[in-house]
């Protein structure tokens, strides 16, 4: 599986996650110049902004290491172009990420870090 297919298929377990615990996906693969945010998704009054990252082994760390400051605040700057060119408002504004690690002969495991970072 190539990088790309294997992204949108991390992406895929993600949203089915969400899903399944009750988030309603606002946008997903959201590009604002060559910034990009994985999923936005909303719960009662609470829109997050998700980063979503995979591995396939232990070799390169834990998925969540591979959000760098850097990462973050391009998501953080994609995510205020959403708020305001978007119509839907929240009282709740949020950053989370969902770690997904494949197991070989296993389920995957995933982990959500509700508030992962703030801006």
């Amino acid at each position: 599986m190539n990088t790309a297919r294997r992204g949108r298929y991390f992406e895929e377990l993600a949203q089915s996650y969400l899903k399944d615990r009750g988030w309603r996906v606002l946008d997903r693969n959201v590009r604002f110049l060559r910034k990009e945010i994985d999923l936005v998704v909303a719960r009662n009054e609470v829109v997050a902004f998700v980063e979503v990252k995979g591995r396939t082994g232990t070799a390169h760390g834990h998925p969540l290491e591979a959000i760098t400051w850097r990462k973050r605040r391009a998501i953080s700057l994609a995510a205020r172009m959403w708020m305001a060119q978007s119509d839907f408002r929240a009282e709740v504004y949020r950053f989370d990420a969902i770690a997904i690690r494949l197991v070989p002969g296993g389920d995957p495991e995933l982990e959500h870090i509700e508030g992962a970072w703030w801006d």
